[in-house]
């Protein structure tokens, strides 16, 4: 490869590595993982603060060939925030163009324009107690089709009442699963799916199985 053919596929990686996939809709399926390196927020909530700085620089075929070494079709593109480094699209594109079914994880920050269609997106709507209630780019809320998702973490009763206002206001004619996922050890999932059964809303509650499976500090998992 050359030089300047390698420059235009260069990320950088916090991690990546093979596991059962915790969150979403694919939820439970055996998962390639790749972690990019940065993210423009600080959630108060956030359990990879690693992935702020943390990192090394992978071509994409480096990166094909340890996926491809693991045997499964499923890839989960999260971070820190993938959107923030160019050279993601192109590579989650050609994912999709080798057959691999493609979630990312993302902020909302960031407009998902330029991601490819065939992506499944999960599009994290911060609330309040996240300490990014403002970052969220409204134009994001025009991909309300079953190849996305909207994902609300719940801190405290406070934001679970303003998710509910943000759903009746922006999504409550929309095609895409809408999850509440209570934030780990701050709210247990009961307190949470009480709620969701008192106030009737149409929601899916949503666990990070991962946590329950393995310890919620381990990485690699």
């Amino acid at each position: 490869m050359d030089s300047l053919n390698q420059m235009y596929t260069m990320l950088k990686i916090n991690e990546i590595f093979y596991s059962i996939q915790g969150e979403s809709t694919y939820a439970g399926l055996p998962t390639v993982f790749v972690r990019t390196t940065g993210c423009p927020l600080r959630c108060t909530y956030c359990d990879t603060k690693y992935s702020y700085e943390e990192g090394d620089d992978y071509t994409s075929e480096q990166l094909f060939a340890e996926i491809k070494s693991h045997g499964t079709k499923y890839v989960c593109i999260t971070g820190g925030e993938p959107l923030i480094q160019k050279n993601i699209y192109a590579f989650m594109k050609k994912l999709c163009d080798l057959d691999y079914i493609v979630s990312l994880e993302t902020s909302g920050q960031i407009f998902c324009d330029k991601v490819d269609s065939r992506v499944k997106k999960v599009i994290d709507i911060k609330t309040p107690a996240s300490g990014a209630k403002d970052s969220f780019d409204e134009r994001n809320l025009k991909y309300q089709d079953v190849n996305t998702e909207f994902k609300f973490v719940i801190c405290n009763e406070d934001d679970f009442y303003w998710s509910n206002d943000f759903v009746a206001k922006h999504l409550s004619n929309a095609h895409s699963p809408i999850l509440y996922s209570p934030s780990f050890d701050n709210h247990d999932e009961k307190w949470l799916a009480e709620k969701i059964l008192l106030k009737k809303i149409k929601v899916r509650l949503h666990l990070q199985q991962h946590k329950y499976i393995w310890s919620s500090t381990d990485r690699g998992v």
